[in-house]
């Protein structure tokens, strides 16, 4: 089965430094796919390529099989939906206008006239439908970030592209956002999710890419990938992995930072 998207050779040079080397990563239908590492390994900058608003300096990307270059900006808007970190409004609209632009890319198209029970289930899903009628600027910050949410989900595209979704949020809309992330997947879709946290890594995602420097360091199921000896080398932080009685995992950091070890000390 062709992947929904491809990635071959992606290099990307930013400011004289290479901060994407040789990436090979390919995302299938109806798997949610984790992008994990330590701080400037790169996920938001490989994100940033897969949803084509970053070019590669080398190297390239397929959309179901086509160049994503090749796609017409609103048919890519249609078939893939962006969440980016940085989702700031600064005008006070109202929630339930801002969750609605998702729906820009079908204005003009028979399925616009889903759009009110669209946007009505996006802002159940992001849990902001109980306050739709207030201006986005008085919400706080892990509100915002529901919003945001709401609107890409809005967007309806069948593959997904969020970069740390649950940061500012609490325990629950952690779970509640990458829960209905995966619900989604279930029902056809794909999804790439950047995250930090990596026990909700560990529960959520069918295959974790680890980044390194700019390289992935391992791509794999869970239980492939969280490897308590690579961990400790990437993050540069002693880490260990339990495993509950049902299965789950646990990724455990300890207190001794590796903090006297050179960069030299640490690559593989």
């Amino acid at each position: 089965m062709t992947p929904v998207l491809r990635a071959r050779g992606l290099n990307v040079d930013i400011g004289g430094r290479r901060v994407l080397d040789a990436v090979d990563l390919d995302l299938r239908a109806g798997e949610l796919l984790v992008l994990v590492g330590p701080n400037g390994a790169g996920k938001s900058t490989l994100l940033s390529v897969l949803t084509g608003d970053r070019l590669p300096t080398s190297g390239s990307v397929e959309m179901d099989g086509s160049p994503l270059s090749s796609w017409p900006v609103a048919d890519r808007a249609r078939r893939r939906s962006v969440l980016t970190q940085s989702n700031e409004v600064s005008f006070p609209f109202r929630v339930e206008d801002v969750v609605r632009m998702g729906r820009a890319p079908w204005r003009r198209r028979p399925e616009a006239e889903r759009d009110g029970e669209i946007v009505s289930e996006a802002m159940t899903a992001g849990e902001v439908a109980p306050f739709h009628e207030r201006p986005v600027t008085a919400l706080s910050g892990g509100e915002r970030a529901r919003v945001a949410f709401a609107r890409a989900r809005a967007q309806q595209g069948r593959i997904e592209l969020l970069d740390e979704p649950t940061a500012s949020l609490d325990i629950r809309h952690q779970h509640r956002v990458l829960a209905r992330t995966r619900d989604r997947v279930r029902q056809g879709g794909a999804a790439v999710v950047v995250l930090h946290d990596l026990n909700l890594a560990a529960a959520y995602a069918d295959r974790i890419a680890l980044l390194e420097r700019g390289r992935l360091a391992a791509v794999g199921p869970p239980a492939a990938v969280l490897d308590p000896a690579v961990l400790t080398r990437v993050y540069r932080h002693p880490i260990d992995l339990l495993t509950g009685a049902d299965g789950s995992l646990w990724v455990v950091a300890g207190t001794d930072a590796t903090d006297d070890l050179e960069d030299g000390d640490l690559t593989a």
